[in-house]
């Protein structure tokens, strides 16, 4: 077994009085795809925004890379490596795919994004952001507004925007959501090709995604944590398919 890049110790969020998160211990071994999965209102995006920054835990710690993250700022923990996505697709609607990517790798200048900067300035970034929509299949894409993008290149560009980041890890929240079958197949194929080197933890309803890239997998269920393994263990476990599944416990 690798070491664990990601673990968590006790993790509860409460929110007047409601657990949202409850008690969550999670360890993610470097190098694998880890599945966060479980029925609607189970704790799965309060996990990824405590886990992110986003929200700071009501009790437990976070630790990142042997680091204590508990309460850190998401910028700051972006900068350490975790870097996660959201549900709903965040690109800036008007610039191009380029322009994107380009932005991120703006970070490397420190806190500034210098949107006013000039197009010559700027182009320092080209090459590598050229390289980046390669690396999601968006190569043909470079010039187009990202609000013209059709929804599945839209995420792939969201991707690119991610390892634009440089991440040791990085969080996907529900990366195959709303999609025809031919996007999900093309991000499950993407998904495959950036995890070389990387470690991926992610919230995802699409069982077939789950069993086709995942290593491991935990179920949430009211915020605690029901089962964990492979796919054939947590699929038949009883309890995840009467709470997951909707099938009866025997």
């Amino acid at each position: 077994m690798s070491s664990p890049i990601l673990e968590s110790a006790g993790l509860t969020r409460e929110f007047r009085g409601f657990v949202a998160v409850n008690d969550v211990s999670l360890r993610v071994e470097e190098g694998t795809v880890h599945a966060l999965i479980g029925p609607n209102g189970a704790g799965k995006t309060t996990c990824f925004n405590l886990l992110s920054g986003f929200l700071p835990p009501t009790r437990g710690r976070i630790r990142f890379a042997g680091r204590d993250i508990t309460g850190l700022a998401p910028a700051f923990v972006a900068r350490l490596g975790l870097v996660r996505s959201f549900q709903i697709s965040a690109v800036f609607a008007h610039l191009t795919a380029l322009e994107n990517v380009r932005v991120a790798l703006q970070r490397r200048r420190g806190a500034s994004f210098d949107f006013w900067r000039s197009e010559r300035a700027l182009s320092v970034f080209d090459e590598e952001a050229r390289a980046l929509l390669a690396e999601v299949g968006l190569e043909h894409d470079a010039g187009a507004p990202a609000g013209q993008l059709p929804y599945g290149r839209k995420r792939a560009l969201e991707i690119a925007t991610t390892l634009a980041l440089s991440p040791r890890m990085m969080l996907l929240d529900e990366p195959t959501a709303g999609m025809t079958h031919e996007d999900v197949e093309r991000i499950v194929a993407l998904i495959r090709r950036i995890r070389s080197g990387r470690t991926i933890l992610m919230v995802e309803h699409n069982l077939s995604v789950v069993e086709g890239l995942s290593d491991r997998i935990t179920v949430l269920t009211r915020g605690r944590i029901l089962a964990e393994g492979d796919y054939a263990a947590v699929s038949t476990h009883p309890e995840v398919r009467a709470a997951y599944l909707g099938a009866e416990a025997p």
